[in-house]
């Protein structure tokens, strides 16, 4: 028997948490402060409802209709139109768990650095200064050990099952999460600066919601901070009950994942004006510095100015980001989990334990050759892996999926539901095609 997840607010804290990951913390923020500020805020809400939604709703449906991992899941429901549509299903699972491996092998290694980042943080606090090297100054050996120690988190968790591991651990580390966003949130905003970030980010520049490079960015950052695309929300379907009523869950998965994007731009825009009143250096040309040199160089700069306070900022700052590099952890990590489990006779602990030792070895040869291997699998899985499997699942619900179809039985019943239908066989995939070639190219 599969497990399960045991409560509603349980599933919906997991998929929540498998969402918020970096994309929300670091990326959405960056978005908004380069695109028209509350405009693009405008627009990607607009984008969430007409496209992250539907896409999120056919990532979980596929799941939930299959009750299995991607690999058997898109190759049986792809195999109801005819045999030779379940070679594409399968092969485009067997991607799915390919790049969840990849992903998480570079993921792990940015939550190192971002472990590092917060005990550097947390000793300077505590006046530890003896201890401090080892973890401010970049190294090999400090890199693969705090890897190690991630690797070792996450499959602490999953090993575990859904309901004892990721359900008992979500519940914990997402209330955790956003009291330590609204703490941080409340401190910056009583340094001199934040005021003027408050309003680059809540004021909108409505001439900038016309420029079709902010639209493309906001469907782009939308699909990708719900966590579509790896595999990680089929998985977490096929954990709910056959019964489950799949959109009211979405609607709440995604309105929990935008709030906390929210959060993130009034804690992030700020800082950024905070650390400009201090007079560091936070724009590049005409644009605001954002995603790695924000986190790994703006920010620590700004953290570290403030002094003894700043000591206890970051660290908090530090311990937000890790927290939500978990619970992305955890979801992707279930992808090839339960691969490995559904096809080869092995146990959760076995299956967990090998990819977990997968996991470690890829990510140790990302530190030894950084140079030739980490941006290439970076940009193989956010580039290419994400919107093409993200177009595959809409094609796969919309053309491929013909017998027990839910979504195809309800267009036949009125014409809201005909519209959801063609919506997200037509609409949706054009949409993220157009994503799709822009990030590519």
């Amino acid at each position: 028997m599969r497990d399960s997840f045991h409560t509603r607010i349980g599933f919906v804290l997991a998929a929540a948490g498998s969402a918020i990951g970096l994309g929300n913390i670091w990326g959405f923020p960056s978005q908004v402060a380069n695109h028209g500020g509350a405009a693009f805020l405008i627009v990607y809400l607009l984008v969430v409802v007409v496209l992250a939604v539907p896409a999120l709703y056919t990532e979980l449906s596929l799941g939930h209709a299959a009750q299995a991992n991607p690999v058997k899941a898109l190759s049986s429901l792809s195999a109801t139109a005819q045999p030779l549509t379940a070679i594409s299903g399968k092969t485009m699972g067997y991607l799915n768990v390919v790049g969840a491996i990849l992903m998480l092998s570079f993921y792990h290694l940015v939550a190192a650095w971002m472990l590092a980042e917060g005990f550097t943080f947390l000793l300077t606090a505590l006046q530890l200064p003896a201890m401090t090297p080892f973890f401010a100054d970049a190294s090999m050996l400090r890199d693969i050990i705090l890897l190690l120690v991630f690797v070792a988190l996450t499959f602490g968790i999953v090993i575990n099952g859904v309901q004892q591991g990721i359900e008992r651990w979500s519940r914990r580390l997402m209330p955790l999460l956003v009291v330590l966003l609204v703490g941080l949130i409340a401190y910056m905003s009583t340094l001199p600066g934040s005021a003027d970030g408050f309003r680059a980010y809540l004021v909108p520049d409505f001439s900038a919601m016309w420029n079709a490079d902010l639209l493309v960015s906001a469907m782009g950052q939308a699909f990708f901070s719900l966590s579509i695309g790896l595999g990680g929300m089929m998985i977490y379907g096929s954990y709910l009950k056959k019964d489950t009523r799949i959109g009211r869950l979405t609607w709440s998965v995604a309105a929990l994942d935008t709030f906390v994007a929210f959060l993130a731009g009034l804690l992030i825009i700020p800082a950024l004006y905070v650390a400009m009143a201090q007079g560091l250096s936070v724009t590049e040309g005409e644009q605001l510095i954002g995603e790695g040199r924000l986190i790994f160089q703006v920010l620590p700069d700004l953290f570290t100015q403030l002094g003894y306070a700043g000591a206890w900022l970051g660290f908090g700052f530090f311990a937000l980001l890790s927290i939500a590099a978990l619970t992305s952890t955890i979801a992707t990590a279930e992808v090839p989990i339960a691969y490995a489990i559904e096809t080869h006779p092995l146990n959760r602990r076995q299956a967990a334990s090998i990819i977990a030792a997968i996991i470690a070895v890829i990510g140790c040869a990302l530190v030894i050759w950084f140079e030739p291997l980490f941006n290439w699998v970076v940009t193989y899985v956010t580039q290419f892996q994400l919107p093409l499997s993200g177009l595959f699942y809409f094609i796969v619900l919309g053309w491929f999926w013909q017998r027990s179809n839910r979504v195809r039985e309800l267009a036949t019943t009125s014409w809201r539901y005909r519209l959801l239908f063609w919506h997200l066989r037509l609409i949706c995939p054009l949409l993220l095609a157009w994503v799709f070639v822009d990030v590519a190219l």
